[in-house]
């Protein structure tokens, strides 16, 4: 599966636009590591905790917006763009979300 931002992939052309895929998920860091984050907070400096947190949360929602474009009989999703919202204290939604459409590549 073809995941991209731009809205067309050099060298192929959209045969087909099947709807908008996403793909979301919502994730905390454990207690502990939120309380050592915080602590990080007041001397600066980069919360790794909350770094990793995000890329797991990135990864997984990409995971499952292309699972729902396969779905739907794309190959590729194109135009991807990601929304962060905070939920509460410690969690954050990402939603991945893009073009599902199907794509060949020219001269085939």
């Amino acid at each position: 599966m073809l995941v991209s931002n731009l809205e067309m992939v050099p060298g192929h052309r959209i045969t087909g636009h099947l709807g908008i895929a996403q793909g979301s998920t919502v994730r905390a860091k454990h207690a502990g590591k939120d309380i050592l984050s915080g602590l990080k907070n007041i001397v600066g400096g980069e919360l790794k905790a909350y770094t990793e947190l995000m890329q797991e949360a990135r990864d997984e929602a990409v995971e499952r917006m292309k699972q729902e474009a396969k779905s739907m009989g794309a190959n590729a999703v194109l135009n991807v763009r990601f929304v962060t919202t905070s939920i509460t204290m410690g969690a954050a939604e990402i939603l991945a979300y893009g073009s599902a459409v199907t794509i060949e590549r020219l001269g085939a």
